[in-house]
């Protein structure tokens, strides 16, 4: 069996190519993947924030064209990079066991986020990690910062950073894990819907492809990341909003939200815990109460 699979190019992209094809390799000795690797618009672009392209999926449209036209049978993503409407079409067809979702702190010289002094250097792309951190550390200056983990790495070591906050699953895969002088708590920094899970998509009328695919699932995994997606199409915002929401399953399910104003001053943060029984309706119902209870105060000072 050997299937075409559509990917960036970074070494973590890669690796997570190499975990999809373990994983099809133990229900089927025989598979084989075929890379192909697409350059994205938030590739090409590594120089502006993130916010300022304005569009959707930078990370991930050009790597689904593929897929769409036929040239490639599925696309493997970050989930957290995927956008909450995936283009007409294609559908989320596996989700892998899920990775850690917790965020982490990296630097050379500090051992953790409280030891930073005034006015260090704290390098990240991310709206939300910039309001999470202003709302904690109002005194240290974040500094934006662009390319893959290992280009964000060089440039700590070169000094132009005291820090970075980077997500732990991405450092685990790339074996950097001995770089992580802090994991994050979840009250402080909430992470984003889906970090920690790969999204495996393919076009929704390949029955095929599908069931093969549909086989390397981890239903807890997909539950979980299914609530998170939910959550956040009713809050909307996109991933440039200063929201992080986490659910984790034992027995039920619990959702963890906190949503910040850009500039980090205000913080609502939010917990729910219910039935596992739908994911979808659960994530939706989550939001709709949290805004009733204060998120919408905030959501309204975005602007």
């Amino acid at each position: 069996m050997k299937l075409k699979v559509a990917t960036r190019g970074s070494r973590l992209a890669l690796i997570q190519v190499g975990i999809v094809a373990t994983e099809l390799g133990k229900l089927d000795p025989s598979a084989s993947l075929e890379t192909m690797v697409v350059q994205t618009v938030g590739d090409l672009n590594r120089d502006r924030p993130i916010v300022e392209l304005d569009q959707k999926g930078i990370f991930t449209r050009a790597v689904d064209d593929l897929v769409l036209r036929g040239e490639a049978d599925f696309s493997i993503h970050s989930m957290k990079d995927l956008p909450i409407e995936l283009p007409l079409g294609l559908v989320i067809t596996a989700v892998p066991e899920r990775a850690s979702p917790y965020e982490a702190l990296v630097s050379v010289k500090h051992g953790c986020l409280d030891d930073l002094p005034i006015g260090a250097i704290v390098g990240t792309s991310s709206p939300r990690r910039t309001a999470q951190l202003k709302h904690i550390r109002d005194d240290l200056k974040v500094r934006l910062i662009r390319g893959n983990v290992d280009t964000r790495l060089r440039k700590l070591e070169e000094g132009q950073y005291d820090a970075l906050i980077l997500a732990e699953a991405g450092l685990m895969r790339l074996n950097k894990a001995d770089s992580i002088k802090e994991h994050l708590s979840l009250n402080d920094f909430t992470p984003p819907a889906g970090q920690g899970a790969l999204a495996i998509v393919s076009r929704g009328d390949d029955s095929e492809t599908k069931k093969i695919l549909e086989a390397i699932t981890h239903l807890p995994s997909i539950a979980a990341v299914e609530a998170e997606r939910s959550f956040m199409e009713i809050m909307g915002g996109g991933c440039g909003a200063p929201i992080g929401v986490m659910v984790q399953l034992a027995g039920k399910m619990s959702l963890y939200a906190s949503i910040l104003s850009p500039d980090g001053r205000l913080r609502f943060q939010y917990r729910k815990s219910g039935e596992a029984s739908d994911p979808k309706v659960f994530g939706k119902s989550a939001a709709q109460e949290a805004l009733e209870l204060g998120a919408s105060r905030i959501i309204e000072k975005w602007g």
